[in-house]
């Protein structure tokens, strides 16, 4: 017997690893939603037996899809596919009505558990190999939008990922809830670094630290861009002595950047197989505004591959951005991995 299934990711590249994780034979139909209101629209109109759901998704996230289908009663299994791994994500849709919950990068053996546990899949019954491009069946959604992954989309989704990791680690040390927006990524001029930073205020002055990173193929730099309204609290959370005063600040600067680009930088160079060595950081400046922080990348005349980072606590008055800039010199070596990839 076959299984209607729905994977609601806004990701390709995901959508993709996660139809090459099911068994071939388990389904007759595969569905894909880019988003929560598709998913609950195909839903509604009863297309699925069991959801793949991802977390962090635009225009209604994976925690409001279960919500409403709880909200709705509606008839469905849920398995959610997050790269967001603190314990208390897990806690939190498991509440929510999930029966179970895969990290990405998606595992075959892990999916394959899964199904068995719960009745979808018993080995033996149907073939055990991955689904192939050519055996998925994309449903409403064409198989030159499925199998078609732009250097972008890789990108934030191994971005994703990676701050996952980082996000777990910091939440796990300060005993917080750290809410995991989704990636940006673009390519953009040193000249306009300063706007990346979408959560920055002109007003408001920040504190910088920044990391040069190596492997083999790429390199680039960290930055990470600390609120000075926020030194305070953090200290606090760090469980300092002493909370206040410029030494306290340098050395909040460079814990946190400790924490979050040990953690991002083995993440991303994990799903890339390359083992990234990391420089020493430095402080680029204190209490100024982003663009003045900024000012030592404008004179470079280069194009980078700009990821946006915001990292921000549950029910703490605390900012903290991160910059990754991948030089130009990288794309290709991404570009071949990308490959790779989908092949």
């Amino acid at each position: 017997m076959t299984t209607r299934i729905l994977i609601c990711d806004d990701s390709a590249l995901a959508r993709k690893q996660m139809a090459r994780a099911l068994p071939s034979g388990l389904a007759d139909t595969i569905l894909f939603a880019h988003n929560g209101v598709e998913a609950l629209n195909k839903l509604r109109a009863h297309e699925a037996d069991l959801m793949f759901l991802d977390l962090n998704m635009p225009e209604m996230d994976g925690y409001e899809v279960l919500e409403r289908v709880l909200a709705e009663d509606l008839p469905i299994m849920t398995i959610v596919v997050s790269g967001d791994i603190q314990p208390e994500a897990r806690e939190r849709v498991r509440k929510l009505g999930a029966i179970d919950f895969i990290k990405k990068p998606t595992d075959l053996a892990v999916v394959l558990s899964l199904l068995a546990d719960y009745g979808f899949y018993r080995p033996g019954d149907l073939e055990s190999a991955a689904l192939s491009d050519s055996e998925l069946n994309p449903g409403d959604e064409s198989p030159a939008q499925e199998i078609s992954i732009s250097l972008n989309d890789y990108l934030q989704e191994i971005s994703n990922v990676a701050m996952g990791r980082s996000s777990d680690l910091l939440a796990r040390l300060l005993r917080v809830f750290v809410k995991q927006p989704i990636p940006k990524v673009a390519f953009i001029a040193n000249s306009e670094l300063h706007m990346a930073i979408s959560a920055a205020h002109d007003r408001d002055t920040y504190s910088a630290v920044c990391q040069g990173f190596t492997g083999a193929g790429v390199a680039g730099e960290a930055l990470l861009l600390f609120a000075d309204a926020s030194f305070r609290e953090m200290a606090k959370l760090l469980h300092y002595e002493t909370l206040e005063g410029e030494s306290v600040n340098v050395e909040v600067l460079m814990d946190m950047s400790s924490i979050l680009f040990g953690a991002f930088l083995k993440g991303m160079g994990d799903q890339l197989d390359l083992k990234l060595g990391l420089g020493h950081p430095s402080v680029l400046g204190q209490h100024r505004q982003i663009a003045d922080l900024l000012e030592h990348q404008s004179s470079r005349d280069e194009q980078l591959l700009c990821i946006e980072l915001s990292y921000t606590l549950e029910d703490r008055d605390i900012q903290c951005d991160m910059l990754v800039l991948l030089t130009e010199d990288s794309v290709p070596f991404l570009e071949q991995r990308l490959q790779y990839l989908t092949d």
